[in-house]
């Protein structure tokens, strides 16, 4: 409770240059775009002297307006460009190919073969998933009311380099950054901007990481500062079910009552099932067998074994399960406008069950969704 308090009153200092003193006053302007840093000044003396300077700010964090048909009041902002990655890194095949086309995954494209991986391979795997979870919960503690996604990026882009690991969206099939960061509408693949969060919003960030050969995947869906009880229903829903489903994954279970079980545990709330966007198999490739569908009555053929790796990663919306892809052809919304969340985790399938390869630990940081049981 304490924390709490000490973060709502936290001390914000005159934006003017050269000025520096405890500032109340927030620009009208910044408060309607979401701005919160640089956004206060310690009277109107400040505020109309800086202003013509001030207000660069407000082009910099506003939304993009073109004439697509957006379903939901989200809009695309200012994209930065591509952070670079040392050459000291290890980069998977797609990293510098012009079309960011992974040749390695184009050669196995038809093969419907799913792989049963070596004793090398799991522990590579355990590796590189728990690296992926460092790096996520990292990315979670940054969020907050007026954090950028951009900002969100930057984190998981450097906490990345750091642990000698490549970010693996970046520049696949040219995805322009390092994370696919989904606010509200957004059901996956969203490109990290310049949009501050706002409170109230959910967003989801889904990091992959390469590391020495392998990647590990997982996401999760956060709060920002008070979501509504709505919103915080389909947050634990979607994690509920993501839940439910690793409790059946073991040898000789068919792959297809996966998505019997995620629509068990959210269709009693007439949420809908993402149909088009699906789990798949990973490891020395981003994307490989199986697929991993998350709807009731699918055909998804196959039982699993011990050795098989591949993700659960279920995406529930409000309304209707259908999508619209926007023009940046990476962004995928609902097409109702409704809101969408999403939890993800890497699964080897073992001897007699399975193991979260991205399981949550004692350092990462509580979903805020638990939180509020409490």
């Amino acid at each position: 409770m304490e924390d709490k308090k000490k973060k709502e009153e936290k001390i914000h200092l005159c934006n003017k240059e050269g000025c520096g003193k405890e500032a109340n006053l927030r620009c009208p302007n910044c408060k309607k775009l979401g701005i919160i840093a640089q956004s206060y000044f310690c009277g109107k003396e400040c505020f109309n002297s800086y202003w013509a300077e001030h207000k660069k700010i407000h082009e910099e964090y506003s939304p993009i307006e073109d004439d697509f048909l957006y379903t939901g009041p989200l809009r695309p902002y200012k994209i930065t460009p591509r952070r670079e990655v040392p050459k000291t890194i290890q980069c998977p095949d797609y990293a510098f190919h012009p079309e960011g086309v992974s040749e390695c995954e184009e050669a196995v494209k038809f093969k419907k073969d799913i792989p049963v991986y070596s004793e090398e391979d799991i522990e590579q795997m355990k590796i590189v998933c728990k690296l992926g979870r460092l790096v996520l919960d990292t990315a979670h503690k940054a969020v907050e009311v007026g954090v950028t996604t951009d900002e969100l990026d930057q984190i998981v882009h450097e906490t990345a380099i750091e642990n000698d690991c490549y970010p693996s969206p970046l520049n696949y099939y040219k995805f322009p950054k390092s994370v696919c960061t989904s606010v509200n509408e957004v059901i996956c693949h969203g490109i990290p901007d310049k949009r501050p969060l706002r409170n109230g919003d959910i967003v989801n960030l889904d990091v992959t990481v390469f590391h020495h050969g392998y990647h590990g995947d997982l996401n999760e869906t956060y709060l920002v500062g008070t979501v509504d009880k709505k919103g915080k229903k389909l947050v634990k829903s979607t994690y509920n079910a993501l839940m439910k489903a690793i409790e059946i994954c073991k040898p000789g279970t068919k792959f297809s009552q996966i998505g019997d079980v995620i629509s068990d545990c959210v269709e009693k709330d007439h949420y809908g099932v993402v149909r088009d966007i699906t789990g798949h198999g990973i490891c020395k490739l981003f994307h490989t067998e199986p697929t991993i569908l998350h709807y009731r009555n699918n055909k998804t053929p196959g039982l699993m074994k011990p050795g098989n790796i591949f993700t659960i990663e279920p995406m529930i919306n409000e309304g209707t399960w259908e999508l619209v892809e926007w023009k940046d052809n990476w962004t995928v919304t609902t097409q109702d406008g409704k809101r969408s969340a999403q939890f993800e985790h890497t699964i080897l399938i073992t001897e007699d069950g399975c193991e979260v390869l991205t399981a949550r630990n004692e350092n990462s940081p509580e979903l805020e969704i638990l939180k509020s049981n409490k």
